[in-house]
């Protein structure tokens, strides 16, 4: 199998890559700017149709979630306009197509746990752009799988984990933002779902929309203590987090309060229930720390 990820550079695309590597009868590669640019539609389908693949797995999107605020033409070019053209070619191609989405594209005010039954409701720009190329996505390509995830960390590019880390080099203390819960996903986790999702199509399971997130939500703030307690154990940097509200945070873009989501659809259909937050981080992290040239102790 043939699989074209677009998105160079994301953390979900290098996961795709490092896990395809590993399996014999799956070849994984990645299309990106300049060749493919999201933003440029006119491009997706030369890239494409050169490339020949049996599956797309589109991770690229415009993920700056203040920025989409100031610059909402280009966040919808991007992961609508562009999404839709993706689908269109995966479509042309006769191949089905995997489109990455996001928890944004609800409000946060149910109180309990977000399945694929509930209405999308965004609050901000990004949001509605990635609900948007859902919409578009499901209309151009009958055979497509929407994967909603969220919090995504990895060992690769920038993300939360990375980011607490640095800060703690430089701060005894950090405030972090305790009153939005959501769900940790590591993307080496997401890569191996989307790996057995893919094996899954060709044996006529169902496509259609998904919520793939990691098992167990948390605040932002107790996932930096978490992060923090688990590089310290390991030798690493780590500070005390200060519990502060969204509403102090006062980011550009009002952000869902409660994005948990349920993949039980997921594991149901496709046999493969995504890891513990916690377990995955912790892996994650010893992986950072080691890359980053730590001597990294085994943990009973």
């Amino acid at each position: 199998m043939r699989i074209a990820v677009i998105g160079i550079g994301g953390q979900i695309a290098l996961s795709l890559i490092e896990r395809a590597g590993a399996q014999p009868h799956v070849e994984a590669f990645l299309l990106g700017r300049p060749d493919l640019d999201m933003a440029r539609p006119e491009t997706i389908w030369p890239a494409l149709a050169s490339s020949r693949p049996d599956l797309i797995v589109s991770t690229a999107a415009f993920t700056a979630v203040d920025a989409a605020e100031r610059e909402p033409e280009l966040a919808y070019r991007v992961n609508a306009t562009g999404a839709g053209a993706v689908a269109e070619a995966a479509n042309r191609l006769g191949v089905p197509i995997i489109h990455f989405s996001t928890d944004y594209v609800f409000d946060g005010k149910k109180q309990g746990i977000y399945d694929e039954t509930d209405t999308p409701a965004p609050l901000n720009v990004y949001g509605a752009s990635k609900l948007a190329g859902e919409i578009a996505v499901a209309a151009a390509a009958p055979r497509h799988l929407i994967l909603r995830t969220s919090w995504v960390y990895s060992p690769f590019g920038t993300n939360f984990v990375k980011t607490m880390l640095r800060l703690a080099s430089a701060n005894k203390e950090i405030a972090i933002v305790s009153d939005q819960c959501g769900n940790p996903s590591s993307a080496l986790d997401v890569a191996e779902a989307v790996l057995r999702a893919a094996a899954a199509l060709g044996e006529g399971l169902p496509y259609g929309t998904f919520h793939l997130a990691g098992t167990g939500a948390t605040s932002w703030a107790d996932f930096a203590r978490h992060v923090f307690a688990s590089s310290r154990a390991y030798g690493g940097e780590w500070a005390k987090v200060r519990n502060i509200t969204a509403a102090e945070f006062a980011a550009l873009a009002p952000r869902p309060l409660n994005t948990q989501l349920s993949s039980t659809k997921f594991a149901s259909t496709f046999g493969w229930t995504m890891p513990n937050w916690r377990q995955s981080l912790d892996r994650t992290l010893a992986r950072i720390l080691q890359e980053a040239g730590r001597h990294v102790p085994a943990r009973s």
